[in-house]
């Protein structure tokens, strides 16, 4: 009887932390649904925040919109840097360097802005996991800026090449 339990100790443990140990990961049926999961948890500034930082605050302004989105209408010290490759441009010297701009430092200031916000809220993880530490977006995204300041942004015309279509949609 004592060498029956024995066998099936392992068995049981074994079973157990199978099912114990399963996929914790969320899965979203919209994008809406994710980003309303993660908002609360990540750090924003106002337009009215960063229009006063500009000129005092040493920070990383970054655009992720694609470039046919940024060349109509950025903020003036904005760098563009789309959404689907900043994780291979932010540690990029090169790339850096042809912006005339040094890399940023890990713990640097950085904001990061799209059309509306969401593609920027979520792109706050991709720069967590490598290791930038003060990331934060622009809450209303460069729509919001346009209607704030619509004197105030840069525009780049000789380079749009309008596809037509929406990207992103946020």
């Amino acid at each position: 009887m004592k060498y029956n339990f024995l066998y099936k100790l392992p068995l049981f443990l074994g079973l157990f932390l199978m099912f114990s140990c399963g996929n914790t990961e969320k899965n979203y049926s919209s994008i809406d649904e994710w980003v309303a999961e993660v908002e609360p948890t990540v750090e924003y500034v106002t337009v009215e925040d960063l229009h006063g930082a500009l000129d005092t605050a040493d920070i990383l302004v970054v655009d992720v919109r694609e470039p046919y989105e940024y060349n109509p209408g950025y903020i003036p010290v904005a760098v563009n840097i789309p959404r689907g490759v900043i994780d291979f441009k932010m540690g990029n010297e090169a790339f850096w360097e042809n912006q005339m701009l040094y890399p940023p430092e890990k713990d640097m200031q950085i904001i990061l802005v799209c059309k509306k916000g969401k593609r920027s809220l979520m792109t706050i993880s991709t720069l967590n996991k490598l290791g930038y530490t003060n990331v934060k977006y622009l809450k209303g995204g460069f729509k919001q800026w346009e209607i704030k300041y619509p004197l105030e942004q840069e525009k780049n015309l000789e380079q749009v090449h309008d596809s037509g279509e929406e990207v992103g949609g946020c």
